[in-house]
């Protein structure tokens, strides 16, 4: 229900069609979510079907039209509901390559400190776009902060690790 919370409280700030909603959370909502175009639409079509967000068509020049979506109160009874409900709950985050860390005995060790040290410079590189992405206004500046926070602290244990190996 996280999507669905994402897509109705981006439409609450203003009233936007699917390309518009799926430009914005890719630019700036990568590290919160993995929302595919196709996926989008199809949660969008379930929200208007539920009532909780109608889609006019707009035409705009000689473009095609387009569907834009706002929020109804049905839409907004929902939103305030998954969205206290997604603030109260624990998400557990997955280390996926903490798989291959499970097996790093297997490698000799200047092997597996030089493989560590290629995962740490795209760490630090992400960190430091991380880092330079504009403050936002409001509560959404909490987001950029923590995910600098979870790579510091990414970065800072792969450290550790690196040289207890070395």
């Amino acid at each position: 229900m996280e999507r669905e919370l994402l897509l109705l409280g981006l439409l609450r700030r203003a009233d936007m069609h699917g390309y518009q909603l799926h430009e914005f959370i890719n630019q700036n909502m990568g590290s919160c979510v993995d929302l595919k175009k196709p996926t989008a639409y199809f949660l969008l079509d379930k929200m208007a079907e539920k009532g909780w967000i109608p889609q006019t068509e707009m035409q705009e020049g000689n473009r095609p039209p387009r569907r834009v979506y706002q929020v109804t109160a049905e839409g907004e009874a929902v939103f305030q509901r998954l969205l206290r409900q997604n603030l109260t709950e624990h998400h557990p985050a997955r280390f996926t390559g903490d798989i291959g860390l499970t097996f790093l005995d297997v490698l000799p060790p200047q092997e597996a400190c030089e493989l560590l040290q290629v995962r740490r410079m795209a760490l630090a590189d992400e960190l430091e776009g991380v880092r330079a992405i504009p403050v936002h206004a409001g509560s959404s500046q909490l987001v950029i902060e923590h995910r600098a926070r979870h790579l510091q602290t990414e970065l800072d244990w792969l450290d550790e690790v690196i040289a207890r190996l070395g």
